[in-house]
């Protein structure tokens, strides 16, 4: 779905959603966590992006292989994916994520984890993580819609600056929702 137009000089950042269920992938369920990462996203970006959506069973080979099509394929700077966090046997967003990564970046997931806690205290089961694949940026959320607006809260600030700092295009946020911190 494109949410902008190119901007002058620059292209469209190609952002990737994907949501992990089995059920939502059967059709079984309505999936919210995939839309709640878009409207995030429409919410804080004013630079042009246009999102690349997946909705996926909870299948640690085919989690894998989505995050490096969407990488290598599509060329995606940003990858957020919902869902298979937990603790439960099919719950493996993590580990697929891990086998993808050339570096992790574990902070993402402290701090997430640390603004939910006063909220759920079931928050210390969540594994969210985060960490680079090429010149991409991968990130893992819980699949509630509001764990996901609290959790990109927690970390959108930095997300523009590390996207820039391994090579992916400019993104932007509206100061008034989120103000990117770029040190450099």
């Amino acid at each position: 779905m494109d949410h902008s137009t190119e901007g002058p000089g620059g292209g469209v950042a190609r952002i990737g959603i994907v949501s992990v269920s089995d059920r939502a992938s059967r059709g079984e369920y309505e999936d919210r966590g995939g839309p709640g990462v878009e409207a995030y996203l429409s919410d804080v970006l004013t630079s042009p992006w246009e999102a690349t959506v997946r909705v996926i069973p909870d299948e640690t080979e085919l989690i894998r292989a989505t995050l490096v099509e969407l990488v290598d394929e599509a060329g995606c700077c940003l990858v957020i994916t919902t869902g298979g966090t937990g603790p439960a046997p099919r719950d493996v967003t993590p580990e697929a994520t891990a086998a993808v990564l050339d570096k992790e970046l574990a902070g993402f997931g402290e701090a997430m984890r640390a603004v939910s806690r006063p909220h759920v205290p079931t928050a210390v089961l969540s594994r969210q993580t985060a960490g680079v694949r090429g010149s991409a940026l991968i990130i893992n959320l819980p699949g509630s819609p509001k764990a996901i607006r609290e959790c990109l809260d927690a970390v959108f600030a930095a997300v523009p600056d590390c996207v820039d700092l391994i090579g992916g295009p400019r993104l932007e946020t509206d100061p008034d929702r989120i103000e990117a911190y770029r040190p450099h």
